[in-house]
Parts: C-alpha cells; structure tokens; sequence
C-alpha cells in the first residue's frame, strides 16, 4: 500500500461496483483509506476482492444497497461506523443516465433518474453527515457533471436536470455545513470510458456503438475519455486534508471538453 493522504479516513463510496466508483476506491486504497463500497450490484463484493488483491493491507467492506432507499444508505453508514470507527469521507457517486427524446421520455425513466441521482445523493448525505457532526469534521464529495449545468445533448433531459440539481445541493450543504467543519464539493466530469457510457453509445448509434465512443474522444481536446482512476485522483484530493479550505466548489475534469467555441474554427 502506498501510504498517504486518505490514510485513517474511512470513507463510504457509492457506485463502487464498476466504472467510476470503482476507480474512486481503488485510488482511496492506494491513499490508505478505509472504505465501505456500496451498490446496488452484489458484483461490489468481487470488485471489493479485486482492490484487496492489489493492496492487501487496505481495510475494506462491501455493501449491497439501494441509495435510493433511505434507510438502507442509512443502514450502510452505520456499517462503516462500525467497522471502522468513524465516517470521515462520503463519494457520492452512484448514479445513472437513460437517453430517450424529450416528448417520449415516460415518466418512469424521468423518476428514475431522480430517485437515483438526486435522492440518491441527498439520501447519502442524511445518512453520513450525522457521523460526521459527532466527528466535528468531514468531506463530501458528490459527482455532478457538465452535462445540465454546462452543456447537454439530446436526449438528455432527465440526466441534465438530476445532475444540475445536485450543483445547487453541493453549495447549500457547503453554506449549511461550514462552520461545522464539514466540506462539500462536486466533480464535474465530461465522459470516462465506463459501463455507463458504453450504454449510452448503444443507445445513441445501436449498429456501432464504438464509433460513438470514438466521436466523443474528437471532441476532447485531449482526444480521449478520461480512465476511471484519473477521477478518483480528484476525488481524494476532495476527500483529503489537501483541499482543506475547498468547499462549495464544481470542479470540472472533462480533458478540456467544454472549452472549444467550435469544432471547425482556428489554426489547428
């Protein structure tokens, strides 16, 4: 293990079967945290065996739960307490994105996204922030987006919305939170190569979704998607003593994706 700066923090990550949340744990691994990985996968328990694999003195849990049940997030976070003593760090990143137009998009989805990625976050936050306040410190980082708050495309309606939403959360929980020592941040991500997006590139080009994929990498000024583990770097600076007075903040991580004012304008 490398030791670092998540090292003694305990930390409960969302979404931590696959994609995003797992990156997000095997970097707090690496930084020597303790982590509770929970999701609605019972996969999380093979993902959580893998990362022990790679740093077999890291202490970790896996959970299945819903965060879109109140009481199960609630029911996680006090695993982790129990477990480890405290919860320092809360990754709020499970969420979810269904592409449909917007005329056609039934209600159902529309729920869906707001069960998971707003209720979700919210219900994560009600669940470790009392923890926290017993601690007298603690960091949160929830995963917004660009997308809803800086760009969208097509299709996008309810995915936009919940992730927008959750900009307003960081800052009021910020305010609310500040003088009690608890620090709440969100990433604004562009697109990483995950399961989530291999399921929107289907949807957007069914006959081949691999070219959906490719055409987003020519949009990024890096001309590529992010690796899942390059997010859990930010996210364990936002969860670590390094962004002490960090909080209320959208940090973007897109490769330079919502820079460019055209795609066909300038000298390159």
């Amino acid at each position: 293990m490398v030791p670092g700066k998540l090292e003694g923090k305990a930390a409960l990550i969302t979404g931590a079967a696959a994609g995003l949340g797992e990156g997000i744990a095997e970097v707090y691994a690496k930084y020597g945290a303790k982590i509770c990985m929970v999701d609605l996968s019972p996969d999380v328990e093979k993902t959580a065996e893998r990362i022990r694999g790679m740093y077999p003195e890291a202490e970790i849990i896996a959970v299945v739960a819903n965060v879109a049940d109140k009481q199960q997030m609630i029911d996680a976070a006090a695993k982790t307490k129990e477990a480890f003593g405290s919860v320092d760090v809360a990754c709020c990143n499970a969420g979810v994105c269904r592409l449909a137009p917007f005329e056609q998009m039934p209600d159902e989805m529309r729920d869906f996204h707001i069960d998971v990625n707003i209720k979700g976050v919210w219900n994560t936050c009600q669940a470790v922030i009392p923890y926290m306040l017993e601690e007298g410190k603690g960091a949160i980082a929830i995963a917004s987006s660009v997308t809803g708050d800086i760009v969208a495309d097509a299709g996008e309606a309810a995915y936009a919305m919940t992730k927008a939403a959750l900009v307003g959360l960081t800052k009021c929980l910020a305010v609310e939170y500040a003088d009690r020592h608890i620090r709440v941040n969100c990433s604004q991500l562009g697109y990483a190569r995950t399961p989530m997006v291999e399921k929107m590139a289907v949807e957007s080009n069914p006959e081949d979704p691999e070219s959906a994929i490719n055409d987003i990498a020519v949009g990024v000024p890096m001309k590529r998607l992010a690796k899942p583990t390059e997010v859990g770097e930010l996210f364990a600076f936002l969860g670590s003593d390094e962004s002490s007075y960090l909080t209320g903040s959208q940090v973007v991580i897109d490769g330079g994706s919502t820079l460019p004012e055209t795609m066909s304008i300038g000298t390159n």
